[in-house]
């Protein structure tokens, strides 16, 4: 979304060349694929981990961390993992997004209509606040020692990144 806004804001007589169908249809596939072997890694790593005691997850829905705690196994490749993963997905979004945006501020600066910074501004503004916060809470969730995770805790963190943030797409 922060490429389509750069081309749209930086190059708005090329867009329709360079935000092509093809080209979408590829970013797309790109994203499916990258979640699918994310998650197909973390699944594999779990199934070797054992389970004693109570098997009842305290939380929404499966999330990993939830899961790892219930393991009474060695869970230390796991959360290598996540924080791998975690640290490549995250840095490599947060990476585009800024070096889009800050195509997009430069080009923002040069122009000489003030109606027209204040139009991109506020079309910019809602997607980095969006990300903001669904990768902040992504980043208190899984970026913290294991010591300080708490499930009621993550469980309200949880309804705040899967209801509350997608509700604010339409900004």
């Amino acid at each position: 979304m922060a490429y389509d806004r750069y081309v749209a804001v930086c190059k708005p007589l090329s867009y329709k060349v360079i935000m092509s169908r093809s080209f979408c249809l590829w970013l797309l596939w790109g994203a499916y694929v990258g979640g699918v072997l994310s998650s197909l890694i973390h699944s594999c790593a779990s199934l070797r981990l054992s389970y004693c005691g109570r098997n009842s997850i305290n939380h929404f829905f499966c999330d990993l961390a939830a899961l790892m705690a219930l393991a009474c196994s060695d869970t230390s490749l796991n959360e290598l993992l996540l924080f791998t993963f975690g640290i490549l997905v995250e840095g490599l979004n947060t990476v585009t997004i800024a070096v889009s945006y800050g195509f997009i501020i430069i080009a923002v600066v040069k122009m000489h209509s003030s109606g027209g910074r204040l139009k991109t501004f506020s079309t910019c503004a809602s997607h980095l606040t969006t990300f903001a916060l669904f990768h902040g809470t992504i980043l208190f969730m899984y970026f913290r020692p294991k010591s300080s995770f708490f499930m009621h805790t993550d469980k309200k963190i949880s309804v705040f990144y899967t209801l509350i943030i997608p509700m604010l797409n339409p900004l």
